[in-house]
């Protein structure tokens, strides 16, 4: 069978790490983004060295950059089976009228744009081949709203519908489309979340068991591996510690 290939955004850490160890485990050739290229290189070195695994270091809410990327990729790398849209993140937990708008944007260009960006380079490709699988990480976030969720909620509201979407275009074309959509799991998302803040990061997860940079990517790879006719449109995943919380009432 010919070797497939996988390509991930925000390969460095987290989810994005998780799944290119487990992918690079089964043999798949790697294309792993991201803006540290000290990290990037010490995985490509662990994986498997440059003849399995293409590195390319960008920043994803550079248009430019992305469609350099997928425009200079080796030949070899070129045919691109399945892309793990995974780069994103959140910053603050402040309400609506105290956050700040460089937070906000940061979030829309990375959750939203960046994934457009990689979305639409890879469609053709995957169109002009009739095969392929385009894996969004989205997040209960999107389906359950909270305080101070604000504008990440609404991002990954986003892309639960532009997954739902572009599935609806590609009917017909043998490409799948799969939103996953995680609750709470420890990885420096909270570190990123809180800028560097330990103590706020650690409350997070103190005290309860939630999911690993692991318990996603097996479900990555679950999803990868279900019969070419099944096509999972949205699957949300909590730690068995985690539910959405009743609704909410102000009373004076």
């Amino acid at each position: 069978m010919t070797q497939q290939t996988v390509m991930i955004t925000g390969a460095t850490s987290g989810f994005g790490e998780a799944c290119a160890k487990l992918f690079a485990k089964h043999g798949w050739k790697l294309i792993l983004t991201g803006r540290r290229q000290e990290r990037l290189n010490n995985l490509q070195q662990q994986l498997g060295g440059a003849e399995h695994v293409h590195t390319c270091c960008f920043d994803i809410t550079d248009r430019d950059a992305v469609e350099r990327a997928f425009t200079d990729l080796p030949a070899r790398f070129s045919a691109i089976d399945v892309l793990v849209n995974n780069a994103g993140l959140a910053l603050g937990l402040e309400p609506a009228y105290e956050t700040q708008l460089d937070d906000w944007e940061k979030m829309v260009d990375t959750n939203i744009k960046g994934l457009l960006y990689c979305t639409r380079s890879v469609l053709p490709n995957m169109i002009n081949r009739k095969a392929g699988y385009i894996i969004n990480i989205g997040s209960v976030a999107g389906n359950w709203p909270y305080p101070g969720g604000n504008v990440y909620c609404a991002t990954k509201a986003f892309v639960r519908q532009f997954s739902l979407a572009i599935r609806a275009d590609l009917l017909g074309t043998n490409v799948r489309v799969s939103n996953l959509e995680p609750g709470n799991a420890e990885t420096e998302f909270s570190k990123v979340r809180f800028k560097d803040d330990d103590d706020k990061a650690d409350k997070v997860y103190q005290g309860t068991i939630a999911l690993s940079a692991t318990d996603i990517a097996d479900t990555v790879w679950w999803l990868v591996n279900t019969p070419a006719h099944v096509n999972v449109t949205t699957l949300e995943l909590m730690p068995t510690q985690q539910a959405n919380g009743p609704m909410a009432f102000y009373r004076e």
